[in-house]
C-alpha cells in the first residue's frame, strides 16, 4: 500500500468484520516523530489462538480467500521505520491495534488522504458502526464521532452527498494544521 491511509481503511474494515458496534482510529503524532495509529473495537474479538497467529498473511478468518495481508503488511512497515505492531484481544469484548512508526525514517509511508479515508468509511457504513477519531500532535488536536454528527443532523443520513462532501472537508480543514507536511 502506498499510504498509511489506505492501511488504517483495511484495518477498520476488520473491526466492521467484527461486527462492532464503535471503532475509535487514534493517529498521534509525538514531538519525537514517533507516530501511534491506535485502532479500538468492540467487535467479536480474537480467539487466543488466532491473535497468535494473526501477523501471519496465512492467517485469516475470511472465507472467500486464504490470505491476509493486512495486518501482515502494515507490521512490517512499521518494522521497517522502527517502529512496531501489537494487539490486544479478547474474545466477545472487542480488539485495539496499536502501530507505531518513526517518521523521521526513509521508510515511512506519508499519512495519505484521511479525511477521504474517514469519510468512506462513514458512508459506505452509514447507520453502524459508530465511528470516533482523535488526531494529535505537538501543532494541536482535533476529536471526531458520528453520534455528534447524527445529533447535529437531526436524521440526515450520513451518505447523503452533500453530508459526506461536507464531513470531508470539515475533516480535512481539522486535520491539515496538525500534522503539516510532516507525514502528509
Amino acid at each position: 500500500m502506498r499510504d498509511l491511509s489506505l492501511h488504517i481503511l483495511d484495518l477498520m474494515q476488520n473491526s466492521i468484520r467484527a461486527q462492532a458496534k464503535a471503532v475509535s482510529l487514534s493517529v498521534l503524532l509525538k514531538d519525537d516523530g514517533m507516530l501511534s495509529v491506535i485502532i479500538e473495537d468492540d467487535g467479536c474479538g480474537m480467539s487466543e489462538e488466532l491473535l497468535s497467529r494473526v501477523t501471519s498473511p496465512f492467517a485469516t478468518t475470511r472465507t472467500t480467500r486464504k490470505v491476509g495481508l493486512g495486518i501482515p503488511m502494515m507490521a512490517e512497515n512499521c518494522r521497517l521505520t522502527g517502529g512496531d505492531l501489537s494487539i490486544e484481544s479478547t474474545l466477545g469484548v472487542g480488539t485495539k491495534l496499536t502501530a507505531t512508526l518513526d517518521t523521521s525514517s526513509i521508510d515511512c509511508l506519508p499519512l495519505g488522504d484521511l479525511p477521504g479515508t474517514v469519510t468512506t468509511l462513514v458512508t459506505m457504513n452509514p447507520d453502524k458502526p459508530e465511528f470516533t477519531l482523535h488526531c494529535a500532535s505537538p501543532k494541536g488536536e482535533m476529536r471526531f464521532d458520528t453520534r455528534e454528527v447524527r445529533e447535529a443532523l437531526a436524521g440526515v443520513p450520513l451518505n447523503e452527498p452533500e453530508v459526506a462532501a461536507w464531513m470531508q472537508e470539515s475533516l480535512r480543514e481539522e486535520i491539515e494544521p496538525i500534522f503539516g507536511g510532516v507525514i502528509l
